[in-house]
This record gives C-alpha cells, structure tokens and sequence, in this order.
C-alpha cells in the first residue's frame, strides 16, 4: 500500500522559510513525478509544483516562482519543497502527490485524474 506522508509546516512570519517533506513508500518512487499542491480555505485545491524523478525536471506556478524550490531524493524516496520569502497568501493545506510517469502522462504537468497517490496534507500558516 502506497503511503505519503507530509511533514515541516507550521506557524512563520512573513518573509521566512519552511521546508515541507514527503516520505513515501509503497510503489518505485523512480518512476514517479512528485508534486505538490495547496488549498487555502474557501478555495480550490492548486497546483505549486512538480519534479520528474527519472530526470529531475521541474515546474512551478508562477506564483512560487523564485521563491519555492522542488527537490527529490531518490534513494529516500522523498520530496521536498523549500519555501523562502513566505507570504500570507502562501497559508494553505500543502499536500504531496505521486504521478506514474512509467505508465505514461498525457501532459505535463500531469492531468490531476492521473495523480494516483496522495498525502494527508501539512498546515502552513504565514503571519503577515
């Protein structure tokens, strides 16, 4: 059974950093595009960012652009997004997301249909 687990959000000022983790297991995380969305309250589920583990590319919603960074590590089978330069629109539930590049994507980023795992989700909060 595939497992993905967020951790590192929390209570920050306006201006700091976060760093959010996702340990997973359960499937070849090789093979797999991670991401990571948000969802702030009384609003839709969003995109923030993406990594490929076969290749490490990578995108961002402009939004993050220049402030967040998305890094994977493959022998721990984890995901990382580094967030700098925190503002209060940034406040959300972040969740991470495992695509299967291995059985193809039709775009990329991915389709949300074609993201098959998820996590629980991490609570940011930024003061302003």
């Amino acid at each position: 059974e595939a497992q993905l687990v967020e951790s590192g959000g929390g209570l920050v000022q306006a201006g700091g950093s976060l760093r959010l983790s996702c340990a997973t297991s359960g499937f070849i995380f090789g093979d797999y595009a991670m991401a990571w969305f948000r969802q702030a309250p009384g609003k839709e589920r969003e995109f923030v960012s993406i990594i490929a583990n076969t290749d490490a590319r990578a995108i961002y919603a402009e939004s993050v652009q220049g402030r967040f960074t998305i890094s994977s590590d493959n022998a721990k089978a984890t995901v990382y997004l580094q967030m700098n330069a925190l503002k209060h629109e940034d406040t959300a539930v972040y969740y991470c997301a495992g695509a299967s590049i291995a059985s193809g994507l039709t775009s990329w980023p991915p389709r949300h249909y074609e993201y098959r795992y998820w996590g629980q989700g991490t609570q940011v909060t930024v003061s302003s």
